[in-house]
């Protein structure tokens, strides 16, 4: 593999080599549903992950945020690698490479004790601030409601059901606590040697309530496997989740989902988001 086969332009090619001279490329590791490379690079005895997308992808400048302002826990913990360097104008990171597999697909995905190191690193995370924002849910309705008006397969009369639901949200709650979340916190994003879980990928990391790192794992893993969730918990310590406010984030990850997957064509996703829809609907 030649870095011009990479994907990233002469300007980030050049801030790499910049960063790390002899850097040399061991494999590309993007998912492909986004402009985001994402490869694996060594630069003496060191391993890299460089991370490359264009200007309007909104994944970087939240991983380049949560990586200046709030990881420094779980990097002095051993639970993240850190940020070597970052040019903003042309949108490349720069990141220690965190040893080890993807959980996903593997035993690891399924062991409890994976899942109880997955509760203690992101209460690492979640514990490193609060905001209050007495707009927030009102935005978050708002994206709801956009999300179904563009393009997507959700049937109509489920888009009507949700629409009506959505609109019936309570969106006046002044005292909202608001944490550093993940954003996509599950086994494709925990790397694990040894035993040894590590998280990464901060693309969708924002300030939102701490139940909102729990959606995936929710649909994913817990439903079909109620130990996964009481290890979880023993790691994170209490559950933040309550059944109103829990109905009705899963309402809009629902709708978030159905319609992401379908505008990037992951067709597996996107069947996902149609069965998180159909059961958070239930719920009302």
């Amino acid at each position: 593999m030649q870095w011009g086969d990479t994907g990233l332009d002469d300007d980030q090619i050049a801030f790499v080599f910049r960063t790390l001279p002899d850097a040399v490329l061991v494999a590309d590791d993007s998912w492909g549903l986004l402009d985001t490379r994402v490869l694996h690079v060594v630069a003496g005895d060191d391993s890299y992950t460089v991370k490359a997308s264009g200007q309007d992808n909104t994944h970087f400048p939240r991983e380049l945020e949560a990586h200046r302002t709030v990881t420094d826990a779980l990097r002095t913990a051993g639970d993240a690698g850190a940020l070597v360097s970052a040019d903003e104008g042309h949108r490349v990171l720069v990141l220690e490479r965190v040893p080890g597999h993807l959980a996903l697909g593997t035993a690891d995905e399924h062991a409890p004790d994976v899942h109880r190191q997955a509760g203690a690193v992101l209460r690492r995370l979640h514990d490193q601030g609060i905001r209050h924002d007495p707009t927030f849910l009102l935005h978050e309705q708002a994206k709801a409601l956009r999300a179904l008006d563009a393009p997507h397969r959700i049937s109509a009369a489920v888009v009507a059901r949700t629409r009506a639901a959505l609109e019936m949200l309570p969106t006046d709650h002044p005292d909202e606590l608001l944490v550093p979340t993940h954003g996509d916190f599950h086994p494709r994003n925990w790397i694990v040697d040894d035993g040894r879980l590590r998280v990464i990928d901060f693309g969708r990391f924002g300030w939102r309530p701490a139940s909102f790192d729990l959606t995936r794992l929710a649909v994913l893993h817990w439903q079909h496997d109620p130990a996964l969730e009481a290890a979880f918990f023993d790691g994170y310590g209490d559950d933040p989740r309550t059944p109103d406010a829990w109905r009705w984030l899963q309402l809009r990850e629902a709708v978030g989902t159905a319609t992401w997957a379908y505008a990037v064509g992951d067709e597996g996703f996107e069947a996902q988001g149609h069965d998180m829809l159909r059961r958070a609907l239930a719920a009302f």
